[in-house]
């Protein structure tokens, strides 16, 4: 019976420490914009919120789940009964598309942790003809001077496109040409252009050859009005980077597959400026399956050319990636004192497929 008694008044104690503090609630807790225009900037609503305890109610913080959304609130103490409020703004630009945030307040309330949302849907603006194409060939404007396909893997083929556009009074014709060795083909989907009307420029790539791994990198050139004209304003550049598909293998061939071996760090050691030297920077197989040379990226292309002394290695052989070097940049010597660059070997090892080669090298006084 005591212990009822002493529980009920512990009880009673603690709803009367509660009944004191501050209580807050809000009129609503989530708000929808709806659509809005991302040309029209930011949009902003107001919480109301009402202390409803019986000390004052102090906000300690406010908090928005995003940078894109700015909460200022009333700082000052909310008596008992007395209302503050919550502005919460939202910065659509470079948003397009549905958003909901949420805003977290802290306080000394019961409930020390409240929080309210917004919501709604950006709709973008439509970009400036100018802004959109701005890049000219002569008559005819375009999105970009370049495609970069990114990542790609070997044997899949992709496309990318770009947009033209003709912001001319006249009739603007479109063609492109290529090297027609390249992997690459390149058309256009509307040859003649009226005033205002855009079309596309589509590239694709098919990475399939035994030389087509790690960055590629090719060139198409434009033809405006019939004008072939095989300058830099006229030009497309078209880049991928290559990667091997190991996806398929099976346990089996993961097991044996080929490893490479190679030094990360290379010293050629101190060489005369002015003059030819050749150094080689061995490499092995110490897997079971042969190991084959995919491409050898040379990161260094204005102090030396380095190739493969062999593209396959079985197991436990060796090879070498010959560095040629006349110690010359641009046709002149190089200047004395300590140089650092790097080239990228690129195999068929599936746990190791790019090894980067830091290469140091001392040009004598």
């Amino acid at each position: 019976m005591k212990r009822n008694l002493f529980l009920g008044a512990l009880l009673a104690m603690t709803c009367a420490v509660f009944a004191q503090q501050p209580v807050i609630t809000f009129t609503k807790t989530e708000h929808d914009f709806g659509k809005i225009n991302e040309a029209d900037g930011r949009v902003s609503t107001v919480f109301e919120f009402k202390n409803e305890g019986m000390e004052p109610l102090v906000l300690t913080n406010v908090r928005a789940s995003c940078g894109c959304t700015t909460p200022t609130w009333t700082k000052t103490p909310v008596e008992p009964g007395q209302t503050g409020n919550i502005t919460v703004t939202y910065n659509p630009n470079g948003r397009p598309g549905r958003f909901q945030k949420t805003i977290t307040i802290t306080s000394n309330a019961t409930e020390p942790t409240k929080k309210v949302f917004i919501k709604g849907e950006v709709i973008p603006k439509q970009a400036k003809p100018v802004a959109k194409y701005p890049v000219k060939m002569g008559d005819l404007s375009i999105a970009s001077h370049s495609v970069n396909f990114g990542h790609v893997m070997h044997g899949k083929q992709q496309v990318k496109t770009i947009e033209y556009a003709n912001l001319t009074d006249g009739d603007v014709t479109v063609d492109v040409v290529r090297n027609e060795e390249d992997p690459i083909l390149v058309r256009v989907s509307l040859p003649t252009l009226k005033k205002g009307e855009t079309g596309q420029i589509e590239v694709y790539l098919s990475a399939e050859g035994p030389k087509q791994y790690g960055p590629l990198q090719y060139e198409a050139y434009v033809i405006v009005n019939g004008k072939r004209q095989l300058t830099d304003e006229f030009k497309l550049t078209i880049s991928a980077n290559v990667d091997e598909d190991f996806s398929a293998l099976t346990p089996e061939q993961r097991q044996n597959a080929p490893i490479v071996e190679v030094a990360e760090t290379v010293d050629l050691g101190t060489i005369v400026p002015g003059k030819k030297a050749k150094h080689n920077i061995s490499f092995a197989n110490v897997g079971a399956d042969p190991l084959l040379v995919r491409a050898v990226v040379n990161n260094a292309t204005e102090f030396f050319r380095v190739s493969a002394n062999k593209q396959s290695l079985k197991s436990g052989k060796k090879g070498a990636l010959v560095i040629e070097m006349d110690g010359k940049l641009n046709g002149n010597p190089l200047k004395a004192g300590a140089y650092h660059r790097s080239i990228t070997l690129i195999t068929n090892d599936p746990k190791n497929p790019k090894k980067l080669i830091h290469v140091n090298w001392t040009i004598a006084e």
